[in-house]
Formats: structure tokens, sequence, C-alpha cells
């Protein structure tokens, strides 16, 4: 169990997911979507950004600028210049939660890939999700089921498309209704949604690798 020695942050995931549920494609993202990149920019500014390895990997500049990177892997050896390395969910929610207590801030963010997505949605308070207006070819996806009992959408701004955006798209803001919860053992749901466990529960068809 994570021991917070502060207010528990805000635990939020920030995904841009196309209709069908897409959000990557050969370990990149399949569109062009400038508005979308710099809302991330200015939603994440200043907070710790969690991912897994295969996204650190494929991030064009690394650290990403103005953020505590922390990057969760299984591999002991693996550096990564720049960012701090976790070997569990809980771990760098921790480290994580540390820096913006250090900081004075209330949020901090799930940034992908899928397998470290299907990990973090038991646990996250708010879901910022970029819904691009199609359907898209992919091999990695996040489409979960949001129920609205469980999950409040506050914000669906009107559709965005730019002459340099490949696709139209919306953002939309989910919060989790009465989302001040104590976390649960996160290391016991690493064990759940690890390799073995994804495939049991079926969420394979959902979520993919990081």
């Amino acid at each position: 169990m994570a021991n917070f020695l502060h207010p528990r942050p805000l635990i939020s995931i920030i995904v841009a997911a196309a209709r069908n549920g897409t959000i990557g494609s050969n370990g990149v993202m399949p569109w062009h979507l400038p508005g979308d990149l710099r809302y991330f920019k200015r939603v994440t500014q200043g907070k710790p950004v969690i991912m897994g390895q295969k996204t650190w990997q494929s991030l064009p500049r690394r650290p990403l600028p103005g953020r505590a990177n922390i990057v969760l892997t299984r591999q002991r050896a693996f550096a990564a210049p720049g960012a701090f390395i976790a070997h569990s969910l809980e771990e760098a929610v921790q480290i994580a939660a540390n820096w913006a207590a250090a900081k004075n801030i209330r949020e901090i963010f799930i940034i992908g890939g899928g397998t470290v997505f299907a990990q973090a949605l038991p646990l996250a308070d708010k879901i910022y999700l970029t819904q691009i207006l199609a359907d898209i070819d992919g091999d990695t996806f996040f489409k979960p089921s949001l129920p609205a009992h469980i999950w409040q959408k506050s914000e669906k701004a009107a559709p965005v498309l730019s002459a340099k955006d490949s696709h139209a798209y919306h953002f939309l803001l989910y919060q989790r209704r009465h989302c001040r919860r104590s976390v649960p053992k996160i290391s016991s749901l690493w064990a759940i949604f690890g390799k073995g466990g994804r495939a049991a529960l079926s969420l394979k068809r959902l979520f993919s690798a990081d």
C-alpha cells in the first residue's frame, strides 16, 4: 500500500483515442493533431507524468520538459536519463506523489501506454480524453466501460479541426464520482493486470502493450 505523507493527489489519465478506441499503431499515434499536443502540454505542464517504457522510448524528445518524468519498467537495468525509474505502479505513484507534494501540486498524470492505462484505470480520479471523431486502424486500444453512475462526463468542447489537423476531435473530461478515496493496494493490481492476468480477465482486447 502506498503511504502518503501529504493529501493524496488526484490520479488522472490523459489520452487521445479514436472512436473505435485506437490509441496507437506500431508504437506511434496514427494521426497528426497539433492542437491536441498543445492541449497535452498545457494540462500536464509542471506536473508528474507516469509512462511505460515503450511510451518513453517513443517520445521524440526525452524527457518531456517541465515535468517530472517517471518511467515504469520491469527491466531492472533499464536507464532513462532525466527520468525517475519505477518497477511497479505503486512505486511510480509514490514517486510522483512525493514530487508533487514538494511542489504543492495536487494532480499526477498517467500518459501511456495501453498496459499502464489498464493498470491505472481502477485508481484514476479523472480521464482527460481527446476523442478523435473517426475510426482508425491500430494495434493499441483504450476503450473502457465508463458507466454514468461511476463516471461523470463534465466537459464536451465543440469539435476542433484546423488546417493542420488530420482529423476532427473534441475534448472530454470524465470525473469519478466521490473520487476522494483511499488508494487500493497497487501492487496487487500490477499482478492482476500483468501479462497473464490481462488475458485471464479478457482485458487484452481493450488494452495492449505499453
